[in-house]
């Protein structure tokens, strides 16, 4: 079985840039020439290497300013690394930031024959992709309207619908898909897809981790610009997930540390997730029990009120969230510190990292405190399954 060719080379890439400490023109040019003490290098990628075969797709995932962004733009050409070099084969096109390649002043059907010519198509071919672009795109009574009058939205629709119709090789793609509409979003899922169906190359960035998760079959993790993991999305998630929970960790000890001892007042002092056996875990399996203590400080004692929790993902998407007033329970009057438990049974969730609040109201459902990400927990399974809900998915047979 013969391996594909590869269509992209990184080798020991390195990206630095210059970043001027001066504050104002004047500055700059009193200081021009003077010295290196007013001005900081700064490696966007550090020896990066990466190779990628024809027909992958691949995803590149990290926190803000980890060099994703960079990386995409040495491989597409538009910066040029300070030390390594790129290697690429066929017809490349790129959605790198939002309006790149379009003039403000020419209308968008300029901006389409504009576009093309800078992705290598003749006037000729782009006569005949013309009508499909604009009926990709949704704008068609906009297109002779200059594009500056164009919301974001619009100018993703008008770049997405030019990129996927110059037949490329290898298509790159930045954040930018988040901007469009859910309906166009899925439009353009759904052209990835036969993109991917064609043998087609696509390095996609993304913040959207489970979308990477379900259309990448390779993933790499950037952190400070470089590369801590190159593997399957699976792994690339979970490393991610883990090293943002240790920032999340980390952060929320600094602000304890910063709120020291508060005024008296009712609120939330911690959550705590816990196993069947009532000890803390970080670790849960679909269908687990998982019970969510809260620790409540009533000061000064609490009456006629609610006690609520809820579970997000990464993306603050609402898992689940309940409290104890819809579960038709009264809490008992109390003061000083006590422990709370709500169980819940069975829960099935995909794989992913999940979050844990907790909320105190009064009587009349006014919120006292909320201790917002006051634990986590992550799911691990090997389901065959993406998404918020775990099942085992079984393939009837055909009659």
């Amino acid at each position: 079985m013969s391996r594909s060719p590869t269509v992209i080379e990184v080798s020991d890439v390195s990206k630095r840039f210059v970043i001027h400490k001066e504050k104002s023109l004047k500055e700059r040019v009193v200081n021009f020439g003077r010295s290196r003490r007013h001005r900081e290098d700064f490696w966007a990628l550090r020896s990066v290497d990466l190779a990628v075969p024809a027909g992958t797709t691949l995803g590149l995932i990290g926190p803000n300013g980890s060099g994703k962004s960079t990386l995409l733009k040495i491989i597409g050409g538009i910066l040029t690394p300070t030390e390594g070099m790129v290697r690429r084969r066929g017809r490349l096109a790129a959605l790198l930031e939002l309006g790149a390649g379009f003039h403000p002043d020419l209308t968008g059907r300029e901006n389409v024959y504009l576009n093309a010519a800078i992705l290598g198509l003749a006037p000729r071919e782009t006569d005949r992709y013309f009508d499909a672009i604009v009926d990709f795109s949704g704008i068609e009574p906009f297109i002779d309207t200059q594009v500056k009058f164009y919301s974001s939205g619009m100018y993703v629709r008008l770049a997405f619908a030019v990129a996927v119709h110059v037949d490329p090789d290898v298509l790159l793609v930045d954040e930018v898909l988040a901007v469009g509409d859910e309906p166009f979003q899925r439009k353009c899922m759904d052209r990835i897809t036969s993109f991917q169906r064609e043998g087609r190359t696509i390095v996609l960035v993304t913040h959207a981790l489970d979308q990477m998760a379900e259309i990448c079959d390779r993933a790499v993790v950037l952190e400070q610009g470089r590369v801590v993991l190159d593997g399957s999305p699976r792994d690339a998630l979970r490393t991610l997930r883990a090293d943002f929970e240790k920032a999340r960790a980390g952060a929320a000890s600094t602000e304890l540390d910063a709120i020291g001892s508060v005024t008296e007042q009712s609120r939330v002092e911690a959550i705590d997730v816990l196993d069947r056996a009532g000890g803390h875990t970080d670790r849960v399996v679909p269908g687990d029990d998982v019970t969510i203590a809260v620790t409540v400080r009533a000061e000064p004692a609490l009456e006629h009120w609610t006690l609520a929790i809820a579970i997000d993902n990464p993306l603050g998407q609402l898992v689940v969230a309940t409290n104890t007033a819809r579960m038709g329970r009264t809490m008992p009057a109390f003061e000083g510190v006590s422990v709370f438990r709500i169980l819940l049974p069975d829960l099935r969730l995909a794989e992913g990292q999940y979050f844990v609040h907790a909320a105190i109201t009064d009587g009349e459902g006014h919120r006292l405190h909320e201790l917002g990400q006051g634990a986590s927990f992550a799911v691990e399974s090997d389901l065959p399954v993406a998404g918020i809900v775990a099942v085992q998915p079984v393939l009837l047979e055909h009659h």
